[in-house]
């Protein structure tokens, strides 16, 4: 019997575009009357066995980034219902949560709190995130010292190591220089190989076509293809 472990039954989302804070604020009082309506996803129905690698293409805009949201908890959806089993890492906005002014250490067990890790579980795996983020003596420093990119090599170390049952990567995003880029695309296929259910947004055939054994094509909110990884980027590249 197939495990799903994600599940999209006739999923809308739909966004308020306000033109300012102030309107923001008005629509508060007017419950969004004669604001404009942004539909980012429409009526979207598919499902993600447990231990399947699914590649998410589409366009700027397509409703992909807003798809791995709903996933993640982030976002939630106007009309539909999402089924989603188990423990979400997501390698999108990896610094999202920190606090500036605790050190890195502190910020492991802060960001494992808020993705529902308990004591016991950080401090078994505390010393695997401090030596794969290779911050040195920076680990024990205000993240307010931090560069930008020693900021996501903490996040992306701390998602990566929390024995995740689902797995959700942008590619878009940049977590250092080209070695650890490596390091980083090395422990995603130990994950992948391990049995962990991997989502995957890429631009890249071949990126996609290493990682992944079915795409889900994404276009103006809508599933125009889901199957084979070629045959989605046929699709994609007709409407280019």
């Amino acid at each position: 019997m197939e495990d799903t472990v994600i599940e999209f039954k006739n999923v809308t989302k739909e966004y308020f575009l306000y033109k300012s804070q102030k309107a923001r604020f008005k629509a508060i009082f007017t419950n969004n009357r004669g604001v404009k309506k942004h539909t980012a996803l429409r009526d979207i129905s598919f499902k993600v066995n447990k231990g399947e690698s699914v590649g998410i293409i589409g366009r700027n805009g397509a409703g992909k980034s807003t798809l791995l949201k709903m996933i993640t908890g982030v976002s939630f959806a106007t009309k539909g219902e999402i089924t989603v089993k188990g423990k979400v890492a997501a390698l999108l906005e990896l610094t999202a949560g920190f606090s500036m002014d605790m050190t890195g250490r502190e910020n492991i067990y802060l960001k494992c709190y808020l993705l529902g890790l308990d004591n016991s579980e950080v401090k078994k795996i505390e010393d695997n995130i401090i030596d794969f983020a290779q911050l040195g003596e920076y680990i024990d420093q205000p993240v307010r010292t931090y560069s930008s990119g020693m900021k996501m090599r903490l996040g992306f170390a701390i998602n990566i190591n929390i024995n995740p049952d689902i797995l959700v990567i942008d590619e878009a995003l940049s977590v250092g220089d080209a070695q650890f880029r490596k390091k980083c695309e090395g422990k995603i296929k130990e994950i992948r190989d391990s049995g962990v259910t991997v989502l995957f947004v890429s631009h890249s055939v071949s990126s996609v076509s290493d990682t992944c054994e079915r795409a889900i094509y994404l276009c103006d909110g809508k599933i125009e293809y889901d199957g084979s990884v070629k045959e989605a980027f046929e699709y994609y590249d007709k409407k280019k």
